[in-house]
């Protein structure tokens, strides 16, 4: 008999999964801050997604995120160590977004008694959230550290995805747009869509001349997306502070895709901060409650 190992999930704010999934897979959620008029706020622990967006309009100052101090971090993990994990797989947003993910793998082989394993999720909000809860499940069914890393990345390879901003603002001023000078000049009139490309940076993709306009072609390039995978997918509408644009959405897509589950989530505080109010987005990828 394989000696069972005990293994915690550990994710960041970012994933936002409901207060439900956290406990009832018993994840550990680290907060981002999120920096308004030169105060800091841990995101959905001092200030909601609500709140953040309302302040957002007010604020002085163009709002920014940082990372956890790396000093909790440590006593997280060795708190983790002390309560009888052998080993951590601690999943965070893209690199290319936060250099949380690297400070964090300097970190790895240096807590006592745990094996921590950093893994560089290449996307974030529910998308993340997605790999973070098949980990959580895999660690319940006693599945090794290899296997369900071999998961992660089997999905994380499945992820899809389209935002369209009403303001590439926040984006270009954030640094987190990597071609963000071919769109400059021209930003008042468009719609960009924006992906993130094969190297994981966020890039404008197309630019379309009205939201309308923006949905209709992210419908299509999902459309060719389903075409041309073998496997079952399964959709989500992400908004920035417009629930009722995504419902729209999500109706007009159920519609279309009868058979396709279409989950409605929201972009909070700290990626909301990059891409601003009212930016909706189309993400997918494999149904994992199926494949």
């Amino acid at each position: 008999m394989g000696i069972s190992m005990k293994i915690a999930i550990v994710t960041d704010s970012t994933c936002y999964l409901s207060k439900e999934e956290v406990e009832s897979n018993n994840i550990t959620v680290v907060p981002i801050p999120v920096i308004i008029d030169g105060k800091s706020y841990d995101e959905d622990k001092d200030i909601t997604t609500e709140e953040f967006y309302e302040r957002l309009r007010t604020s002085h100052t163009f709002p920014s995120t940082s990372q956890p101090p790396l000093g909790e971090m440590i006593e997280l993990y060795s708190n983790l160590a002390k309560e009888g994990y052998d080993t951590i797989i601690s999943i965070h947003l893209a690199s290319t977004i936060s250099g949380f993910v690297q400070s964090l793998k300097g970190l790895e082989g240096t807590i006592d008694g745990v094996n921590l394993v950093v893994y560089d999720s290449q996307i974030t909000v529910r998308l993340m959230g997605i790999l973070v809860l098949e980990a959580a499940r895999m660690a319940r069914e006693n599945a090794s550290v290899d296997d369900i890393l071999a998961r992660l990345n089997y999905v994380r390879e499945t992820i899809g995805e389209y935002f369209v901003v009403d303001d590439l603002q926040n984006l270009v001023r954030g640094g987190r747009l990597s071609n963000a000078s071919a769109f400059v000049g021209s930003l008042l009139k468009i719609k960009p869509i924006l992906t993130f490309n094969e190297s994981h940076e966020i890039v404008a993709f197309e630019k379309v001349r009205s939201t309308k306009k923006a949905l209709a072609r992210v419908e299509h390039l999902f459309e060719e997306e389903q075409k041309r995978v073998d496997y079952p997918l399964r959709a989500m509408v992400i908004h920035a502070n417009d629930e009722k644009a995504a419902i729209k959405w999500r109706d007009s897509l159920s519609e279309k895709y009868p058979d396709l589950p279409i989950d409605i989530s929201y972009f909070g505080p700290v990626i909301g901060t990059h891409l601003g109010e009212k930016a909706l987005a189309l993400a997918w990828s494999i149904d994992y409650k199926k494949a």
